[in-house]
């Protein structure tokens, strides 16, 4: 028995799949499997109820408020193929932090103030990553 517990709206069109394998309890080596298509689908009273919901909606709109269409032109803007600026120079603090000495580290031209701890690193390595 296969239950769904967590039904809700947003689930319906999900699709599912389960595998059934059949072996013997002294033997590992599967008999036989097979592969489970289930898509969740609404009951024909949650169906009916939605149609309706939607066409009192489409009702409402057309009777309170009438849209005027108009021409959009498509602006004339270059798309950036790259990353943004932002994660460049996110990217750039990352490696430097990675760079910089660690807490501990007595032989380094480095201000102390500038050594950074493990949790600091393995943030900036996260963030890199």
């Amino acid at each position: 028995v296969i239950r769904h517990r967590d039904v809700r709206a947003s689930h319906f069109g999900v699709i599912d799949k389960f595998r059934l394998q059949v072996s013997e309890q002294s033997q590992r080596k599967a008999l036989g499997r097979k592969e489970i298509i289930a898509t969740l689908l609404p009951s024909a009273k949650e169906q009916q109820q939605k149609e309706e919901e939607e066409k009192r909606i489409k009702e409402h709109l057309t009777e309170s408020v009438f849209f005027e269409q108009t021409l959009c032109q498509p602006e004339n803007r270059t798309a950036s193929s790259g990353p943004s600026l932002l994660t460049v120079f996110l990217g750039i603090v990352c490696v430097a932090a990675l760079m910089l000495p660690t807490l501990g580290d007595m032989e380094t031209l480095v201000p102390l103030y500038l050594h950074l701890s493990v949790n600091q690193k393995l943030v900036a390595a996260y963030v890199l990553g």
